[in-house]
């Protein structure tokens, strides 16, 4: 797989010779390893190893309804009332942040109405702050602590 824009971490994966899965620890199984997920457990891992943010907080591939439809966030942090704080989006390294990936996790933001909004390729990452007294947003220069919520 590629490298990535974000700190190694101890890699559990299989082999089968048909297909190779990775280990989720949020999830606690193994995952197919696609490029998304790849950029998943790099940004999860980042996330809990780095920034300090509480593994039993944060789950994967958390399913909302939005207009009448099945959707699934890729990573939902919730603070300790298990209100939803942070929504993640990943994309494949080979996939470039655009716009039209902005829309997307602002749709699922629709529903959960988090305080921050983070997209990654796992090379290029970005991190917004919610305003709703004004309906705007912040970029911010990086995505914060946990401490710093």
């Amino acid at each position: 797989m590629l490298a990535l824009n974000l700190p190694t971490f101890e890699l559990k994966m299989k082999d089968d010779g048909s297909k190779k899965s990775i280990f989720d620890v949020i999830r606690r199984k193994y995952v197919a390893l696609t490029p998304e997920e790849w950029v998943r457990q790099h940004f999860v891992h980042y996330l809990m190893e780095q920034l300090g943010y509480p593994q039993e907080l944060l789950a994967n591939e958390v399913e909302v309804s939005l207009n009448g439809m099945s959707r699934r966030c890729d990573t939902v942090l919730y603070n300790r009332d298990l209100e939803a704080r942070m929504i993640v989006e990943y994309k494949a390294p080979s996939i470039p942040i655009t716009q039209n990936v902005f829309n997307q996790i602002m749709r699922y933001n629709m529903v959960l109405h988090v305080d921050y909004l983070v997209v990654s390729n796992g090379i290029d990452h970005y991190c917004c702050k919610m305003d709703y007294s004004t309906n705007s947003y912040t970029f911010l220069t990086e995505i914060p602590k946990y401490e710093a919520l």
